[in-house]
């Protein structure tokens, strides 16, 4: 055996250990309780940081929020959903501008209902497979009750789970954003689409 091959050898067998003793590795969280644990997480701070109803908010805190309940959402993976083939025809610099528009939209639009992210959510089911989890959840606010489900996947490359999709009272909002979008390219073109964006995100 050569010295290169034992070199080798020794490297992978380090590598091994290290994955397996080191318990922040990837194949540790792909698992159900990460998931949760993740999710319940988030939406403990969120409580935390609204306080009681009525609570008026700077705009410091207004922009926690928005850090916090967006925190976890893979704008690109959504953006890409929305526009469908249009994405692959855009250059690069195309695509960064519409994906900031996008995030920066729905990132404004997470604060016009804060009172329900004060609703109870119980877990009903999170299936995990590989590295994609759905996750359906029971939101109760007094006295109604809305079904609310995540779509998921693991971020290799960063090394967490993002939602890429929302299913609120059975209404996807990836779906929604991608029929609205694709109703204006198909009657006025992608370039009507980017500039209606524009006026949104800048409002």
């Amino acid at each position: 055996m050569t010295f290169l091959n034992k070199l080798y050898i020794v490297f992978l067998s380090a590598l091994l250990g290290f994955m397996f003793l080191n318990p922040s590795n990837s194949f540790a969280q792909l698992d159900s309780s990460t998931v949760r644990d993740l999710l319940e997480e988030r939406d403990d701070e969120i409580k935390d940081l609204l306080g009681p109803k009525g609570t008026e908010y700077t705009q410091e805190q207004r922009d926690r929020l928005k850090d916090i309940i967006n925190g976890i959402i893979d704008y690109r993976t959504m953006a890409k959903q929305a526009l469908q083939v249009t994405f692959d025809t855009l250059s690069t610099e195309q695509r960064t501008e519409f994906v900031d528009l996008f995030s920066t939209i729905i990132r404004d639009q997470s604060l016009n209902k804060l009172d329900i992210y004060r609703a109870d959510v119980k877990y009903e089911q999170i299936n995990v497979e590989d590295s994609s989890a759905t996750v359906i959840t029971l939101a109760q606010l007094e006295k109604v009750r809305t079904p609310v489900s995540y779509e998921m996947k693991f971020d290799g490359y960063n090394n967490k789970w993002v939602v890429i999709d929302m299913i609120i009272d059975d209404v996807s909002t990836a779906g929604s954003y991608q029929r609205q979008f694709q109703n204006i390219i198909r009657k006025k073109g992608y370039s009507s689409l980017l500039e209606t964006l524009r006026k949104r995100a800048a409002k």
